[in-house]
């Protein structure tokens, strides 16, 4: 992992809880004292952090423009519309697939609607989406959880969820985006978890995204693919004109859920 790498996830630990430990960052990453030490100067010269003995603590609210809310504030986000996205993507799965998911809040409605599908193999990097199908009561499900260092997002990241994921082939992954651009592609604010995503991106054989309208026009700090990559988008009613066909052109397939379907 590269120093900014590392220094980014340091950020995101240190927001989602308040504080950390030297020690802790040194088992999280594999590094030695000194260098934890070093990256933890240089974010603090830079204002990012505080630094104090044994550790370092948050300053203020908000870090920049990697600044990201946690699983609990974006839960209660577009709730309508990922409902719907989540139904019209489970249409998607077969009983008796490899199916991956990654974190959000998006793919953990998607959770819900798979947790009834027989005889899947699921991967994700997510603790929320695994404890969806841990209490679904199926014994005909497997459930491959990555290790890795959580992010606000509750997503396990980092060179741990790489090295599980890369030694696995899934047919499918449905991936949450925080945002989506022409330019940019589909974006996150934690590179950590972009490397993670990317991982997903290659163990599948087909790609779907999962994106409420809210998510066009906004642009994380890390790509995790381009739009030409997804074979299936999956929004919401409210994207506008503009963006479905910006988008039509890019994507293999853009799929518009409608809120008023139920299953």
């Amino acid at each position: 992992m590269l120093a900014p790498q590392r220094q980014q996830a340091i950020l995101e630990l240190v927001r989602h809880h308040g504080g950390v430990r030297v020690i802790e960052l040194v088992r999280a990453f594999g590094v030695s004292d000194i260098t934890i030490r070093r990256d933890l100067e240089m974010l603090a010269e830079r204002g990012l952090l505080a630094k104090v003995h044994g550790g370092a603590t948050v300053v203020g609210p908000g870090i920049g423009s990697t600044d990201e809310p946690g699983f609990a504030v974006k839960s209660v986000r577009q709730e309508e519309e990922k409902r719907a996205i989540a139904r019209h993507a489970a249409a998607l799965v077969d009983a008796g697939t490899a199916v991956a998911l990654s974190a959000g809040t998006t793919t953990w409605a998607l959770a819900h609607c798979l947790a009834a599908v027989p005889a899947l193999t699921i991967v994700t990097n997510s603790v929320r989406v695994a404890d969806v199908f841990q209490h679904s009561g199926r014994t005909d499900q497997t459930v491959v959880l990555t290790g890795g260092v959580r992010t606000p997002s509750d997503a396990l990241v980092g060179p741990v969820a790489v090295t599980a994921i890369r030694q696995l082939n899934v047919d499918l992954l449905f991936l949450g985006v925080h945002g989506m651009t022409l330019r940019a592609g589909f974006t996150t604010p934690n590179m950590m978890e972009a490397e993670t995503d990317r991982a997903l991106v290659e163990a599948a054989g087909r790609l779907v995204v999962l994106a409420d309208h809210t998510k066009w026009g906004t642009v994380g700090i890390s790509t995790i693919a381009k739009l030409g990559e997804a074979d299936v988008l999956v929004s919401d009613a409210g994207l506008s004109r503009p963006a479905r066909e910006a988008l039509a052109e890019q994507v293999g397939e853009l799929v518009i859920a409608d809120q008023t379907l139920r299953t």
